[in-house]
């Protein structure tokens, strides 16, 4: 019986196999992921869409963002101090402001930001994935911690992983905090999770 990958590992090796990728590759792929995304079948017709500021090689969002029918208004996330994220809308120009970690969100106070189920759709980045819609995130659990009332009951928003085809691998194990997508789309396909019989 072979060992689970090691997480630490499988993040380094798919964060590197992410960032390897020539710049052209990453735009074709940035425009095919958007039509994947506005095809998906829960595609919510009005409210917030999140997303995410690409960083360290994560596919990238725009082609999605400038895509977004008007009734919808793009969100980025912010940190807050209760360790979850919050949300906030964003348009191109709007003023940022960097993060801890490095990351622009939108210059605003995360007291009056919104929460994750004020969301209709929340687009996740992630290091890798498997067809079964399981995710491998930075690691540090934000999403995870932000998301906890997804474990118990289905409820808002719609969570859709996005990343390139390269960072999917066979399987990825579930830990007890993951909270399961609804979707994962790549520049070649979008996955579905098995439905639970």
């Amino acid at each position: 019986m072979s060992p689970i990958p090691d997480r630490v590992a499988l993040r380094r090796e798919l964060r590197q196999r992410r960032r390897a990728l020539p710049a052209a590759a990453r735009i074709a792929a940035a425009d095919a992921l958007a039509d994947r995304l506005l095809a998906l079948p829960f595609f919510p017709e009005t409210g917030y869409v999140a997303g995410y500021w690409a960083m360290d090689g994560e596919i990238a969002l725009h082609a999605f963002q400038v895509r977004l029918p008007p009734p919808l208004v793009y969100c980025l996330p912010l940190l807050h101090a209760d360790g979850c994220l919050r949300f906030a809308p964003w348009r191109a120009h709007d003023p940022l402001v960097t993060n801890r970690h490095g990351i622009p969100e939108p210059d605003v106070d995360p007291q009056s930001a919104l929460q994750a189920a004020d969301m209709a759709l929340l687009v996740l980045p992630l290091v890798g994935f498997d067809a079964g819609c399981r995710r491998l995130g930075m690691g540090g659990g934000w999403y995870d911690r932000s998301l906890a009332a997804r474990r118990a009951q289905a409820a808002p928003p719609w969570l859709a992983g996005a990343g390139f085809e390269a960072q999917r691998v066979a399987s990825i194990a579930s830990e007890a905090w993951d909270v399961p997508l609804d979707a994962v789309c790549s520049e070649q396909a979008t996955y579905l999770p098995a439905p639970v019989r």
